[in-house]
């Protein structure tokens, strides 16, 4: 006999709202029968739109399926779609829960990795429930914890409230629960305006730049962690992408070397050099993707690889950018080829942002869904779920697969003894300086 679903099933399955559930039958998009009293949808149809719309069920809260664990008891937060959680997979942990609020993220974790226990709102979750749910008892010593608690609010494209933001709380609520659970080693990964952003060093004070930072510090000391940080560019670590990310490595009871290059764009190092995009979509045929405007496509038409506004006509350009054109700064995302033999530029939650164009060096349309998963190193057989703009927002969130690795290998070789190579204390991991624990300071 069909199951038929009512309207709550169906909404709590979709992971919506009773409202969003009704509108969807009502529209038609999910087909329904009536009894003669209210309208019901077959399971049929549930799975019609499902794949239609490349989704799953949306995973409930789930305990870790299966026992035992690899010898390293490590759990992930601010999960999103695990692009530092396979990353430090292909090191050698793997995470054994999983913790992510985002409803298209959750369907893309239980589409890959439904085995491993799944935790929603970190703001409502305990230490005792994540010790339930990844299958843990009380006394088994957590090795690694790790996550990238949301950005914006240290974000320098953004107002930068830090921890007055509710997303800058969540920050902080990472930091509680890494104090209940106590793992040996404790990753945080962050923007590059982690180290700027302004806050009070004492309660009542005026915010000082680098306040931020210097919080998140004393809390990490006052639960008895060395830390080690640095800003990085994912291109030194084999990602085709210029991409700068504070990691920051707590250890309790010493502190952890730095993250381990293996590509350089400068060949005194002896390293290869920088992966390209080239690099990257080697091999790779078709793909999906949205489309640039006719209005702005026509004026990528003018442009080579590696061009951008200032390379258009000078008697074109104020038409181009239209307001944009007075605004001060460089504003070189904007109408942006890339390279085919450089690293790709940053990606970007959705690559038509006009101030973030990433177009295809030589064709009129934006980088393809399957050209992000290579740039950001995801599979090129793992699952996004979603709408196409769903999944350019979780590839372009997610941290770059070979900078997790990095992070992964360094905790292996600190547990290991393996003493960091010397060689690397100097090594320009990014285009700044005074960027980590020895050299940078507030205000």
């Amino acid at each position: 006999m069909t199951e038929l679903l009512t309207t709550d099933t169906l909404a709590r399955k979709l992971g919506v709202s009773r409202p969003t559930a009704t509108r969807l039958v009502r529209n038609g998009e999910i087909e329904s029968v009536s009894d003669g009293k209210r309208q019901l949808v077959q399971r049929e149809a549930l799975l019609r739109y499902l794949e239609k719309n490349n989704l799953v069920e949306c995973p409930h809260d789930h305990a870790r399926r299966g026992g035992g664990t690899d010898g390293i008891v490590a759990l992930s937060f601010f999960s999103g779609a695990l692009g530092l959680d396979i990353g430090m997979e292909l090191a050698g942990i793997n995470a054994i829960l999983y913790c992510e609020l985002d409803r298209k993220c959750r369907m893309t974790i239980d589409a890959n990795r439904p085995d491993v226990a799944l935790l929603g709102d970190i703001t409502k979750v305990t230490a005792a429930d994540v010790r339930e749910m990844a299958g843990i008892g009380e006394s088994t010593e957590v090795d690694v914890m790790f996550g990238g608690p949301p950005c914006q609010a240290f974000s320098t494209a953004g107002a930068r409230r830090a921890f007055g933001d509710s997303r800058g709380n969540v920050f902080l609520r990472y930091l509680e629960l890494a104090r209940e659970l106590a793992p040996r080693y404790l990753v945080i990964e962050n923007v590059r305006g982690l180290l700027s952003t302004a806050w009070p060093i004492e309660e009542g004070g005026e915010p000082v730049r680098g306040g931020a930072m210097r919080h998140v510090l004393n809390i990490l000391s006052d639960m008895g962690y060395d830390v080690s940080f640095e800003l990085y560019n994912a291109a030194n670590f084999g990602a085709p992408q210029i991409r700068e990310r504070v990691v920051l490595i707590a250890k309790r009871g010493g502190t952890v070397g730095k993250l381990t290059p293996t590509n350089s764009n400068d060949p005194s190092w002896g390293l290869p050099r920088w992966r390209t995009f080239r690099d990257a979509v080697d091999g790779l045929k078709g793909g999906h993707h949205t489309e640039f405007p006719e209005d702005r496509a026509r004026f990528l038409r003018m442009l080579g690889e590696g061009q951008y506004w200032k390379n258009l006509p000078e008697d074109v350009q104020a038409e181009a950018m239209g307001k944009s054109y007075l605004l001060s700064g460089g504003k070189t995302g904007f109408y942006r080829r890339i390279w085919f033999d450089r690293p790709c530029p940053t990606l970007v939650t959705s690559p038509t942002m006009p101030a973030t164009y990433l177009c295809h060096p030589t064709e009129v349309r934006p980088l393809t869904v399957e050209e992000y998963k290579r740039v950001q190193g995801f599979p090129d057989d793992y699952r996004i779920c979603g709408s196409m703009a769903d999944q350019y927002k979780q590839i372009g969130n997610a941290v770059p697969v070979p900078l997790g690795t990095a992070v992964g290998k360094a905790i292996l070789d600190d547990m290991s003894g393996v003493t960091p190579d010397s060689r690397w204390d100097a090594f320009p991991f990014s285009r700044y300086t005074h960027t980590n624990e020895r050299t940078w300071s507030v205000g």
